[in-house]
């Protein structure tokens, strides 16, 4: 078995097509979650797991208690620039004046450029840390999440910070 850009891809001799060894089960509906997390330089901060569709309101419930504790784990006192992607939750103007209530500045983004946020690449590195996880259940799924993510060393996300100029 091997993985490829389109999955896994078995490697069988002839006649053994049907044989059980030569099988893997899979999900036609695989258990999803929506997480959000933040980084910085200096490391990952703590995971939200989300329930149901994120509009302004739930945003910013994210923001107060996730995002603030993240902010003062990374960078204590130190002041911050904060990076988001154009998501409707996110440029809603009670979101930004969330931001501006708590003093924190928000970097002007591009739209349409969600590959150049260096989040999107931390987000691919859990996801093939996770590739042989196989979990079965939410519970099982979101573990799994929270181990890879925790996995994650600061010198990673310094590497995907250091790499925004240039890109």
């Amino acid at each position: 078995m091997s993985f490829g850009n389109q999955g896994a891809r078995v490697w069988r001799k002839t006649g053994e097509k049907e044989m059980p060894k030569c099988l893997k089960s899979s999900v036609k509906y695989p258990q999803s979650v929506m997480v959000w997390g933040a980084m910085s330089a200096a490391g990952v901060g703590p995971l939200c797991f989300i329930k149901g569709r994120v509009n302004a309101a739930s945003y910013q419930e994210i923001l107060e208690h996730f995002m603030l504790p993240s902010a003062e784990k990374l960078y204590g006192d130190e002041d911050f620039v904060f990076q988001l992607d154009l998501a409707p939750a996110h440029s809603a103007k009670t979101t930004g004046k969330w931001f501006t209530d708590h003093g924190i500045t928000v970097l002007n983004w591009p739209a349409n450029s969600p590959d150049l946020n260096p989040i999107e690449n931390l987000w691919d590195i859990v996801k093939r840390k996770l590739r042989d996880a196989r979990p079965n259940t939410l519970d099982e799924l979101k573990a799994a999440i929270e181990a890879s993510w925790a996995s994650i060393t600061p010198q990673q996300c310094h590497r995907l910070i250091a790499s925004m100029p240039r890109r």
